[in-house]
């Protein structure tokens, strides 16, 4: 039996890294049904209640060293852990965790990192060192490989995989259709749904996205609805722009599993997102996207499915994305054929990053 340890942005109610969790421990258990899992959580009790894992407090070093000493691999990520745009400060927490795995003669392995941006000369400075100390690094994109040639780590062997929610299973859609009945969402009218975030109090996009959604509801007849991925702030977020439309738009605000939120999606015609995860469920899902960009992360995964941002949350229009949605719209009755076999390339390679987890689990232990 093998025992993990995975160190992340677990236990605080956002939904895309709890699907990665999930996606992750998914995948680990598909290679080896035996392995045991330990997750580092900001709220230990949340994360073996959804993930049914054992859990450890993300500040409780004692017990973070114990569970390490029995490990066979320390896993970070997956996720944008390693940037200094957010926070500095969890920058430095996710490499101690690191540094202390290595400290211990345990394996490290970076698990599809979002890398970057790093800005800050002691922050590259530590990225370079521990980087370089690290037994294997998979990225979710080209550019973060880009990013970790540049900050000098170039020692590990490192591999371009997948963003791990795109290994996740399918879901039954009738979970979200149910929760959409109980709201009167139900109906022959186009759904398109809208995931939106708090960035920096900018005004902009708010307003640029109410004006997109009332004409969207005008022009196009379509009924609309905001999902929020972290809760509550995007339901807060939403209800604002909601606020200043004109037309009726529906916010769901109750706080939904990984499962509900996928077969949510499911159930959507089209899917106009700032939040990444939100895009990487519409793929998962097969469902039309349409991402607008806050972070190169954005840009990046769109690239993956062979597209890119309707534009930045300083930069986007009423009319471009109007236009993005008219472009799409065939695909809500034809899904597109390649779209679809980039995808499938996508969640191979996401599973790829657990083939390579125990695989370096069992090369050591025959080392």
């Amino acid at each position: 039996m093998s025992e993990i340890v995975i160190s992340g942005y677990y236990g605080f109610g956002n939904a895309g890294d709890e699907a990665m969790l999930t996606a992750m421990i998914e995948a680990l258990t598909d290679v080896n049904p035996a392995v045991r899992i330990t997750v580092i959580s900001g709220c230990p009790a949340d994360t073996r209640r959804r993930h049914g894992v054992a859990s450890v407090f993300r500040l409780n070093y004692p017990e973070i060293i114990r569970i390490l000493r029995k490990s066979d691999l320390l896993i970070s990520g997956g996720g944008s852990l390693l940037q200094d745009v957010t926070s500095d400060r969890s920058l430095y927490y996710y490499l101690s965790i690191m540094m202390l795995a290595e400290k211990l003669g345990k394996p490290v392995m970076l698990y599809a990192q979002g890398i970057g941006p790093v800005r800050g000369a002691m922050a590259k400075g530590a990225m370079r060192h521990i980087g370089n100390m690290v037994d294997l690094i998979t990225v979710r994109d080209e550019g973060s490989r880009t990013e970790l040639k540049s900050l000098g780590v170039d020692v590990p062997p490192i591999h371009v995989t997948a963003d791990p929610v795109l290994a996740l299973h399918q879901v039954d859609k009738g979970i979200g259709r149910a929760i959409l009945k109980k709201r009167d969402l139900e109906g022959n009218a186009p759904l398109i749904g809208i995931s939106v975030r708090e960035w920096k109090d900018w005004t902009y996009y708010k307003t640029t996205l109410a004006e997109a959604a009332d004409r969207l509801v005008a022009e196009c007849g379509a009924r609309l609805v905001f999902l929020p991925m972290q809760w509550p702030d995007d339901m807060n977020i939403a209800r604002r722009i909601a606020d200043r439309m004109k037309q009726p738009a529906a916010v769901l605000e109750e706080e939904y599993t990984t499962s509900e939120l996928l077969s949510l999606v499911g159930n959507l015609d089209m899917l106009i997102g700032i939040r990444l995860h939100a895009l990487i469920f519409a793929a998962v899902m097969h469902v039309p996207l349409i991402g607008i960009s806050y972070d190169p992360k954005i840009d990046r995964f769109l690239e993956t499915v062979g597209d890119k941002p309707v534009g930045t949350l300083q930069n986007f229009t009423a009319d471009a994305l109007l236009a993005k949605v008219r472009a799409l719209w065939p695909e809500i009755r034809h899904p597109s054929r390649e779209r679809a076999a980039r995808i499938g390339e996508l969640r191979q390679k996401a599973f790829r990053n657990a083939e390579l987890a125990m695989a370096l689990i069992e090369n050591r232990k025959r080392g």
